[in-house]
């Protein structure tokens, strides 16, 4: 009787330790935390937008950790790409070979974007975009690994020619940053208001270096050549100092000025009340303040308690990042590459903005644009947007066939 009992205790132990060989190792794979690298400029001026974006990012994890993905954490790393494509290169490549991250998410400089994703097609790893606004990243150069968070200049082109074909003006001038960002903004601007009032014409243009730290010059040639509007298209280095020089010459009291992001707070924070400029009509993707909607009060309120300021367009960018991360994983059921993007593409999450959906054709977040103008209200030390008009994420967005057209398929 107790040789059948040892008999028996020893089938139940050799049970129990074959099912531990065989599930072990899985459980040990699906429980390492899921690692993001994260990309971007940390020192300059351009170091505001990426901290906003980190911060937004950071304050996500700390809500999907709580419940966890699949078992697991996220968990990121960061690199400073210094404002350089060379540099931004060396990051990806560091983060790919030697921190076996499962997706990198970044970038603010568009000209390090664009060659860090042609790098991540090769290795076939995920690659987020979140302020970088070149519509080329999901357009033209588009590909399987690269997806966008962010608006682009194709949505805030059509946004912007849209507004200012309304308008009156028919002489413009268009000024910026020259680089892969400036250009493809002007760009999409120009060619949508052109579509909408073929009369209008295009009397000069007027490119700077990027960072370049005085415009005044520069807008003052502008005011002497007399266009009926001015056109300014700026990039992360430079978009707080072109409303500062607007406001230092004068120049939006006397011709009208237009500048994607000229409404966001991030961009408008620094210059407080007496050096930014009202009256300066811009568009963006998100602000703090508006909608007013249960979702966004509580997004604020938790980014404001966390980090002492209200978020910007770049920390909504970086929260949404987050979730878009969280819910593709969850859905892909494993942390596998190849799953997790086939699980993202179309994917739609909540957001303080509404429900969002990660466009399957283009990899592109489809996002709404809010137009306004620079004002002062009460309630704020900076200037807000005021006069805001709702743009809906479809109207402003390529269409498929468009994407495809622009890929040569």
């Amino acid at each position: 009787m107790k040789r059948k009992v040892a008999i028996r205790g020893f089938e139940v132990v050799a049970v129990l330790l074959t099912f531990l060989f065989i599930f072990y190792p899985a459980n040990a794979k699906a429980q390492r935390p899921i690692k993001v690298g994260v990309i971007d400029t940390y020192a300059g001026p351009p170091a505001t937008f990426a901290n906003d974006a980190l911060n937004g990012f950071k304050l996500a994890l700390n809500e999907i950790n709580k419940k966890g993905v699949l078992g697991t954490k996220i968990e990121f790393t960061t690199r400073d790409d210094k404002w350089k494509v060379d540099v931004g290169l060396s990051m990806a490549k560091e983060l790919v070979m030697r921190e076996n991250v499962d997706l990198i998410v970044g970038t603010i400089n568009s000209s390090v974007t664009m060659a860090i994703s042609d790098y991540m097609k090769g290795e076939k790893v995920p690659f987020i975009v979140w302020i970088s606004k070149s519509e080329r990243i999901t357009g033209e150069k588009g590909h399987r690994y690269v997806f966008s968070t962010g608006e682009n200049t194709a949505m805030a082109g059509k946004a912007g020619g849209v507004a200012l074909a309304k308008k009156p003006y028919v002489k413009y001038w268009i000024a910026g940053d020259d680089y892969e960002y400036g250009h493809a903004i002007a760009n999409a601007i120009w060619r949508n208001l052109k579509a909408k009032k073929p009369s209008v014409e295009k009397i000069g243009e007027t490119w700077w270096k990027t960072g370049e730290p005085d415009l005044v010059p520069y807008l003052t040639s502008v005011m002497a050549s007399k266009p009926d509007a001015l056109i300014v298209c700026g990039g992360g280095a430079t978009m707080t100092n072109s409303l500062k020089a607007c406001k230092t010459t004068g120049i939006h009291q006397k011709i009208p000025v237009f500048m994607h992001t000229a409404t966001d707070h991030a961009v408008l924070k620094p210059l407080g009340l007496e050096a930014a400029p009202e009256g300066v009509m811009g568009t963006m993707d998100y602000h703090f303040y508006f909608p007013e909607t249960t979702a966004n009060k509580a997004f604020v309120k938790a980014f404001q308690d966390a980090y002492g300021a209200p978020p910007g367009f770049p920390a909504f960018h970086g929260y949404i990042t987050a979730h878009f991360i969280a819910e593709a994983f969850r859905k892909a059921g494993a942390v596998d590459k190849e799953k997790f993007i086939n699980a993202l593409e179309g994917l739609v999450i909540d957001s303080p903005a509404g429900k969002l959906e990660m466009r399957k054709c283009d990899h592109q977040a489809v996002l709404p644009m809010y137009l306004g103008v620079t004002k002062k209200v009460p309630q704020y030390n900076h200037l807000i947007s005021g006069n805001i008009v709702t743009i809906t994420g479809k109207d402003v967005m390529p269409s498929c066939e468009e994407i495809m057209k622009a890929r040569g398929k």
